[in-house]
C-alpha cells in the first residue's frame, strides 16, 4: 500500500478487500521508491471502524508527535510543521517525547483547539455561501467554453484546475494577478512523488521534502505580505479575518499553507473524480440529469467513490491492540479513507455507485477533530459544479483513459478526456 504509483491506475481495490478481511491492520515495508530513501514501515488500517476510531482517538494517535504524511520529516524540520494545524493534537499538551521538547512543538501541540476556532470564525457558512453565485457563474462560463471546443475535451485543463484555483483565490482574497502562485505552489506540495513534478534536489543529489522550511520560504513571505496588505485594504474574505485575528505571523503563514494546498487540492480532486465516475456510469448520469438523484446527496456519493485523500498517517503515542494487532508507541499507523469507503460492512453494494444512496458515512473529509474545516466549502462548489454541468455538457462519455497524479496521498485527476459528441 505505500508505493505512490500502484494509485496511477485507479484504487487497489482488491488488494483493500484482501486487507481488510484478512489483515485490516497490516504492517507496510516503506522501501527506496523514485529517488526517495527507505523509512520504517507503518502499520496500514483499512475498515471504516477502525479508521474512524484511530481518526477519533487523538490521545493514543496523534498528528503532533510525527506529522500526518507517511514519510517521516527531518527532525529538524518537526518543530516547523508541527506549527500547521493538521499536524496538532486538541488537548493540553502532554510530556514531551525524544526530540520533541521545543518551544514551538509544545506551543503548537497545545494551541489546535485556539487556531480551530479562530479559522472557524474565518471560514463562516455566511462567508463562504457569499461566493456561491461568483462559483456559479465560472462554472458557467468554464464549461460553456469547454462544450464550444468538443467534442473531445480534456475537462481538467478545461474546468476543473481553474474551477479549484479561482474559487479558493476569491474566498482567500488573492489578487487576480498573484492567483498563478496558488497552483504552482500546490503542485509543488502535492505532486511531488509524480516523475512528472521533478523533484527538487538538495546538494547530494536526495530530494528535498516539499514540506521543508527552505521549500516554503516564497509561499510564506508571500502570506506575510498579502496579510499586510489586508490590514490596510480589508476585503470580504478568509486572509482578512485571519489578519485581523491576532495570529503570530508563524500561524498565519502556516493557515495560508494549509488553505492554500488542501484547499485547492481537495476540489481540484474530487472534482474530475466525480465527472470521471458519472462517465463510466451513464445509468447514474441519467438519473442525475432527470432529478431522479438530488445534486447534494449525488455530491456524498462521488466523494465517497472518489476520495480526495487516500490516507492520513498518525504515530501512536503508547502501546495499543488495533483490531487485534499489537501496536507498539511510536509506530506510524496509517489509516486509508480510500479502503474505508468501501467497507461492505458498512456499505451496501461498495462497489456499485449509487447516486441516491443514504446514510453515506464516507470518510473522504476525515473524521474526529481534524475534520476539514473546508468541506461545507468544498461541498458547495462540487454541488453547484455538477448542477452546471448537468444543465450545459450534453451526456458525456469517457474518450481515453485518465491520467491520474502518482501519489499514495492525494487521490489526483491530471487529464479526463471526455467524448461530448453525444449531444450535438
Amino acid at each position: 500500500m505505500f508505493d505512490p504509483r500502484r494509485y496511477a491506475t485507479g484504487l487497489p481495490h482488491a488488494a483493500f478487500r484482501e486487507l481488510r478481511d484478512r489483515h485490516p491492520v497490516s504492517w507496510q515495508a516503506e522501501y527506496e521508491v523514485l529517488g526517495w530513501p527507505p523509512g520504517p514501515g507503518f502499520w496500514a488500517v483499512t475498515r471504516h471502524a477502525d479508521v474512524v476510531h484511530v481518526l477519533r482517538d487523538h490521545g493514543t494517535y496523534s498528528s503532533w508527535a510525527g506529522a500526518t504524511q507517511i514519510r517521516d520529516p527531518d527532525p529538524a524540520d518537526l518543530p516547523f510543521i508541527r506549527r500547521m494545524m493538521l499536524n496538532q493534537d486538541p488537548g493540553p499538551r502532554g510530556p514531551a517525547g525524544p526530540g520533541q521538547g521545543d518551544g514551538a512543538a509544545g506551543e503548537g501541540r497545545s494551541g489546535h483547539g485556539r487556531l480551530r476556532r479562530l479559522v472557524s470564525r474565518a471560514f463562516t457558512p455566511g462567508r463562504v455561501a457569499r461566493f456561491t453565485g461568483a462559483a456559479r457563474a465560472r462554472a458557467r462560463e468554464l464549461l460553456g467554453a469547454a462544450r464550444a471546443t468538443g467534442p473531445v475535451v480534456d475537462l481538467v485543463t478545461a474546468v476543473t484546475d481553474d474551477y479549484a484555483l479561482l474559487n479558493l483565490a476569491d474566498l482567500l482574497g488573492v489578487p487576480e494577478s498573484d492567483r498563478g502562485l496558488l497552483l504552482t505552489w500546490t503542485e509543488r506540495v502535492i505532486g511531488y512523488q509524480d516523475p512528472d513534478e521533478p523533484p527538487v534536489l538538495d546538494a547530494d543529489g536526495r530530494p528535498v521534502n516539499p514540506r521543508s522550511p527552505a521549500m516554503l520560504k516564497e509561499m510564506f513571505d508571500y502570506a506575510r505580505e498579502l496579510a499586510a496588505y489586508k490590514r490596510r485594504a480589508p476585503g470580504d474574505d478568509v486572509m482578512t479575518a485571519l489578519a485581523g485575528s491576532g495570529l503570530h505571523d508563524g500561524e498565519l503563514e502556516m493557515f495560508f499553507f494549509l488553505l492554500t494546498v488542501a484547499g485547492n487540492d481537495t476540489v481540484r480532486s474530487a472534482a474530475p473524480g466525480g465527472l470521471l465516475a458519472l462517465a463510466v456510469h451513464p445509468d447514474q448520469q441519467r438519473r442525475l440529469r432527470s432529478g431522479e438523484a438530488a445534486p447534494d446527496t449525488a455530491v456524498e456519493e462521488l466523494l465517497r467513490w472518489h476520495p480526495p485523500v487516500l490516507s492520513f498517517r498518525r504515530t501512536a503515542t503508547r502501546d495499543t491492540t488495533l483490531a487485534g494487532q499489537d501496536v507498539r508507541a511510536g509506530d506510524k499507523v496509517v489509516v486509508f479513507h480510500a479502503s474505508a469507503n468501501y467497507d461492505d460492512r458498512v456499505f451496501d453494494a461498495p462497489h456499485r455507485l449509487d447516486l441516491t444512496r443514504a446514510p453515506n458515512p464516507h470518510v473522504s473529509f476525515g473524521e474526529g477533530p481534524h475534520v476539514c474545516l473546508g468541506a461545507h466549502f468544498a461541498r458547495l462548489q462540487l454541488r453547484v459544479l455538477h448542477e452546471e454541468a448537468r444543465a450545459l455538457l450534453p451526456p458525456f462519455t469517457l474518450a481515453a483513459e485518465p491520467r491520474r497524479l502518482v501519489s499514495n496521498f492525494v487521490n489526483g485527476v491530471k487529464s479526463l478526456p471526455l467524448d461530448l459528441s453525444r449531444g450535438g
